[in-house]
C-alpha cells in the first residue's frame, strides 16, 4: 500500500481516472479536490504505482476525529481486482476499522465477473451542461457558513449535531449555489461534496414549484463542469420531485444503457459493506437476505 503525496504523481493519477470514467466517478472527484489545495483533508492510497489496480481515498486522521461521524468518514475506492482491494483495505493505516465509516465507488466491469447489466441513466449529450429559461428568482448567491444550521435543521440524514460540521465544511470549501429572498435568507439550495458530485439540495417548502432547483441544479453544474468535474449528484430514490428537477424532460438528455456503472448509489454501499465482509470483517458486519440466491 502506498500514500500517494506527490502532486506531480496526483495529477497524473487525476489525468488516468479521467480516461477511465465513468466508472472511477467517485476517486476522480475526489482527486480532483485535493490536487488544488486539498480542503477537505482527504489521503490518496494505492496498492502499487504507476501501475495500479485499487485507488482508495479517505479523510486524514487529523480530521476523521469522530467515531461515529458517517459523513466526514467517508471513503471513495475504484478497483480493477477483488483480492487487491481487499488486501489494501485490511493493511495497517487503511482503514479505521474502529469507527463508522461508509465506502463509495465502482467496480470495473471487467473485474466483477459478471455478464453485463442493462441500466437506463441520463447524459447530456453536448459538451457543456444545457441552458433553462431565464426566470424571475430571488437574488443568486452562494452559500455561506451561517446558513449551516438552516441546512442542517432540513437535511434529512444523519444525527443532527456531527451534521452541522460536515455541511460547514461542505459550504466552506465547495462550490455550492443558492437563492435569497429580500432579508437574505436562503430559499432553495444546492452545494457539493467532496467527492464532486452535487448536493445536498432543498427548496423551502412555501418556495417550491417555481423552478428554483432546475435553475440551481443547472448553475451548479455549469460551475462544477468549468472546474473540470463531471455534473452528477445524488438523491432518495423516492424523491421523485428532485429527480425531476436534476433531469427534466428535455433534448439536451439521451437515455442510454450502460454496464459500467451501479443501479443506484445504495447498492454500491451495501457491494462495499459485503466486500469489507469477505476481506477479514473486521468490523463485525454481518449480512442478512429475504431469500437465498
Amino acid at each position: 500500500m502506498l500514500i500517494l503525496s506527490c502532486s506531480s504523481k496526483l495529477r497524473l493519477l487525476e489525468g488516468t481516472l479521467r480516461r477511465g470514467l465513468p466508472d472511477t466517478l467517485l476517486v476522480y472527484g475526489t482527486v480532483m479536490t485535493i490536487n488544488p489545495g486539498n480542503p477537505a483533508a482527504q489521503e490518496v492510497l494505492v496498492d502499487s504505482w504507476p501501475e495500479f489496480k485499487v485507488v482508495f481515498t479517505q479523510p486524514c486522521r487529523e480530521v476523521a476525529l469522530a467515531d461515529s461521524d458517517l459523513y466526514t468518514n467517508t471513503h471513495t475506492v475504484y478497483y480493477r481486482d477483488l483480492d487487491a482491494c481487499c488486501a489494501l483495505l485490511a493493511s495497517a493505516g487503511a482503514v479505521n476499522w474502529g469507527q463508522t465509516f461508509r465506502i463509495l465507488g465502482n467496480l470495473c466491469p471487467k473485474a466483477s465477473g459478471r455478464g453485463s447489466q442493462q441500466l437506463n441513466i441520463y447524459v447530456l449529450s453536448g459538451s457543456t451542461p444545457g441552458s433553462h429559461p431565464t426566470m424571475t428568482a430571488p437574488k443568486l448567491s452562494s452559500l455561506d457558513v451561517s446558513h449551516a444550521d438552516l441546512l442542517n435543521g432540513t437535511w434529512s440524514f444523519g444525527e443532527k449535531e456531527k451534521n452541522r460540521k460536515y455541511l460547514a465544511t461542505l459550504i466552506r470549501h465547495f462550490p455550492s449555489v443558492c437563492l435569497l429572498d429580500s432579508d437574505g435568507h436562503p430559499v432553495s439550495w444546492i452545494t457539493s461534496y467532496p467527492f464532486g458530485a452535487m448536493g445536498p439540495g432543498y427548496t423551502l417548502p412555501q418556495h417550491r414549484r417555481r423552478g428554483y432547483m432546475v435553475m440551481l441544479n443547472n448553475l451548479l453544474a455549469k460551475r462544477l463542469h468549468a472546474l473540470g468535474y463531471p455534473s452528477y449528484g445524488y438523491m432518495a430514490i423516492e424523491n421523485y420531485p428532485m429527480a425531476t428537477s436534476v433531469l427534466p424532460p428535455s433534448e439536451e438528455f439521451s437515455n442510454f444503457k450502460s454496464d459500467s456503472l451501479p443501479a443506484c448509489p445504495y447498492l454500491r454501499q451495501i457491494h462495499s459493506t459485503t466486500m469489507n465482509i469477505n476481506c477479514r470483517n473486521l468490523a463485525g458486519h454481518k449480512v442478512l437476505v429475504d431469500s437465498q440466491p
